[in-house]
């Protein structure tokens, strides 16, 4: 059977018999693959530390059955580290991959533009770039893009109309005009449209200079959003903490 190469970034992991794991990887090439890692809950594996949760790594697969098998890790980038250090990073992060493995549903189908956007948002946790809460909020709004999902911040997410508009619809998929706005709408501040609008445009100079109160709210209507179309919540997001702004890196 043939083998071959790819960089990705290990979105989970579990346990198989004494020593192994099954390691569940987004790829930049072959989408997301499912493989076996062995040995590597060993003290003396040469890469177990490798294959943890946010590591960015160049794997090379060898192809099985049911199950790749792990036959060599680099190290590409080492996130795992730094989020894994900071409660507000590692709820983030976990919301992050879990996504992406929703998302991602079908496994060995290219989802170029899901790797390179988690990629990025990985990369901003473990440097610390931005608040944690605005590059999870930022990276799900760009994901649900990516997959179809689109939400509307300036023209009426039913009819077209140009805004400004006043009422969102989770349901509609973004902001509704007055004509179209149907039962149960929210009514955000336009500042928190504003703020979610430059979230999806990764227009970081607005994002990181919007105050508190409006993040809490974008952080709000973006989880409604994420349930609505995943048709259940992310477990990891109810952890995250919304409320207390993250300590950027100086």
């Amino acid at each position: 059977m043939p083998s071959y190469r790819d960089d990705a970034l290990v979105l989970r992991t579990q346990k198989l018999g004494e020593a192994d794991r099954i390691v569940t990887l987004l790829t930049r090439e072959h989408g997301k693959v499912r493989a076996v890692a062995k040995g590597v809950r060993r003290t003396s594996s040469r890469f177990g530390a490798r294959l943890e949760p946010f590591m960015h790594v160049d794997v090379q697969l060898h192809v099985g059955r049911s199950l790749d098998v792990v036959q060599q890790v680099d190290t590409v980038g080492a996130y795992a580290r730094p989020i894994c250090e900071d409660y507000g990073l590692y709820t983030a992060g976990a919301a992050m991959l879990e996504a992406a493995d929703r998302l991602v549903d079908a496994e060995r189908e290219p989802a170029t533009q899901q790797y390179w956007l988690l990629t990025g948002g990985l990369a901003a946790l473990g440097e610390r770039a931005h608040d944690a809460t605005l590059v999870l909020n930022s990276y799900l709004l760009r994901a649900f893009a990516v997959a179809g999902w689109a939400p509307s911040f300036a023209e009426c997410a039913r009819c077209g109309q140009p805004g400004p508009h006043t009422a969102f619809s989770v349901q509609a998929g973004g902001v509704v005009c007055g004509r179209c706005r149907p039962p149960g709408s929210a009514s955000p501040a336009p500042e928190t449209l504003a703020l979610l609008g430059a979230l999806l445009a990764g227009d970081w100079a607005e994002a990181d200079g919007a105050d508190q109160r409006h993040r809490t709210e974008a952080a709000g209507l973006v989880a409604a959003f994420t349930q609505f179309h995943l048709e259940r919540s992310l477990r990891a997001l109810r952890h995250v903490d919304r409320t207390v702004p993250h300590r950027l890196a100086p």
